[in-house]
């Protein structure tokens, strides 16, 4: 079955807001989701020949209430007894229109789980995923997201977690990890960890998607701002980043005339209109580089030196080997190749970048710009080696083979 992207879009933006009026009205998150999970199917099914309802959310809440009910009937004796004194008490209410996406996300990133559950559960609850639709994003086996999902869900029940904004002194902690979740999608949605595709764009799509919810939902904050701005000056530069066959393009060879200009445009007013009144955070710094390179004219006109200041920056409010990986690259284009391999030694001593191929590829690209072709040569091959990524492994070993 072909659902047109209009109902699919749709049906994407109503789920968070139809599980939160269930799981407001009720608090069983788990049962709640699974009945949602339904109503969208149901929808997707009857809304191409039918027609979208006048109230598609009041139609959805209905479906997911009574496939709820029906959860609950099949269960023991005594939530049956629950569910009849429930029934018996509860009037029919009107569909809140409070938005629920920032609570519902803080839900599906309770502490409680890992990272990678944490991902799951929200591609689910929040984004309206189905199990198949994840586990093809995922590149992983739909038994396994099944799995995750359902023992997150658990997970999230036994550690006594309620639908309820967390509480001021847990707030903060709460939206970083939303926000970091909703960063992990988009960088693996931008470029994949591994197989065939450099890019999964409906991953970086609805990571994009729900930054734009998470920023309705928190204008005031300057982070949510900053990973917004982040992932629409970076996404902004996909449809130069490969070739009509799939290869890698590198920044500085792009045609940024096919860089999308509206994008770069709302991103770089976004970041304008945050960085004079916003604490400095982590995610507006990554965006404050993306915005350098995304205005250059061109590769040669990119502003190094400011990009080196902000990436000093980041270094000290967020450390980290990524981070010091491309601190150096910024390094090697103002002071030198040499300057950049020599720092270059001092952070391969990190156990994190033990056999990564980016620290390879990074050495090989200081090693050609210092001239030294065979070392950049055999440092090319072996950063194609480690990488599980086969555009990447494609484009290292080109480069490689160009290295004279």
């Amino acid at each position: 079955m072909t659902v047109p992207s209009a109902v699919e879009q749709l049906l994407r933006e109503l789920a968070p807001r139809v599980l939160g009026v269930l799981v407001r009205r009720t608090g069983d998150f788990e049962t709640c989701e699974d009945a949602v999970q339904e109503a969208l199917l149901a929808a997707a099914t009857q809304w191409p020949a039918d027609g979208v309802p006048a109230n598609p959310t009041g139609w959805l809440v209905t479906v997911a209430s009574r496939r709820r009910t029906e959860l609950w009937r099949n269960e023991t004796a005594r939530r049956r007894r629950e569910l009849a004194v429930f029934d018996a008490a509860a009037e029919p209410e009107p569909v809140s229109g409070v938005d629920d996406t920032l609570t519902l996300l803080t839900l599906c990133c309770h502490p409680a789980l890992t990272p990678v559950s944490q991902v799951a559960l929200t591609l689910r609850a929040v984004g309206g995923l189905t199990t198949a639709e994840i586990a093809r994003a995922l590149l992983v086996p739909e038994p396994t997201v099944a799995q995750r999902i359902s023992r997150a869900k658990q997970r999230v029940k036994a550690a006594g977690a309620t639908f309820a904004p967390p509480a001021p002194d847990e707030r903060d902690d709460r939206l970083a990890a939303v926000l970091n979740v909703l960063y992990l999608i988009f960088t693996e949605g931008h470029t994949a960890s591994s197989g065939s595709s450099l890019q999964r764009v409906e991953l970086s799509a609805e990571a994009l998607r729900l930054a734009r919810q998470l920023r309705a939902a928190a204008p005031d904050d300057g982070e949510v701002a900053g990973l917004l701005a982040l992932m629409l000056l970076t996404d902004a530069r996909r449809p130069a980043r490969t070739t009509p066959d799939g290869n890698l393009v590198p920044l500085a060879a792009q045609d940024r005339t096919r860089w999308d200009q509206a994008m770069i445009a709302e991103g770089t007013a976004l970041l304008e209109a945050t960085l004079p009144v916003a604490p400095l955070g982590p995610y507006q710094l990554q965006a404050a580089i993306a915005a350098v390179h995304d205005t250059a004219p061109t590769a040669a006109e990119t502003d190094w030196q400011q990009i080196l200041g902000l990436y000093e920056l980041l270094a000290v409010i967020a450390p980290g080997p990524m981070v010091e990986l491309n601190r150096l690259v910024a390094v090697a284009m103002v002071h030198g190749p040499e300057a950049g391999l020599d720092a270059l030694a001092a952070a391969a001593e990190d156990p994190a970048l033990a056999g990564h191929h980016r620290l390879a590829a990074v050495r090989a690209h200081l090693l050609e710009l210092a001239g030294d072709a065979p070392a950049a040569r055999a440092a090319y091959l072996e950063a194609a080696r480690l990488t599980l990524s086969a555009p990447e492994r494609r484009y290292l070993e080109s480069r490689a083979a160009a290295t004279r």
